[in-house]
Order: structure tokens, then sequence, then C-alpha cells
């Protein structure tokens, strides 16, 4: 146990997290609704390769 004048410090409560969310800029940008719409289009495009692929390319 600290005695007289002596103090316990105690950890910073954000351990040691930093964030960068206002340094952080990238060159390529997108909106959400593009987002998921690029994400529906590969999924319909998987699919559609899964089914008819084989004849397209002749396997």
């Amino acid at each position: 146990m600290p005695r007289g004048g002596d103090k316990i410090r105690m950890p910073s409560s954000t351990a040691g997290i930093t964030q960068y969310w206002d340094e952080v800029k990238t060159k390529i940008e997108m909106r959400p609704e593009w987002v998921v719409a690029l994400a529906i289009l590969i999924i319909i495009l998987e699919i559609a390769l899964q089914v008819y692929g084989a004849s397209l390319f002749g396997l």
C-alpha cells in the first residue's frame, strides 16, 4: 500500500485504442446503395453462370 503522498496511477480508459476517422481519406468513395447494388449484381451473375455457364462456354 502506498503511504503518505504517494498516489496510484490507473491506466487510461481508452486502453491505447486510437481512432483515425479524420485522417483516412480514400480515393474511391461509393455510396452504400451502390455497394449493395453491386453485390446483388454479382450474386445474380454468379447464379446465371452456374445455371447457363456450361452451355454458354461449350462445356
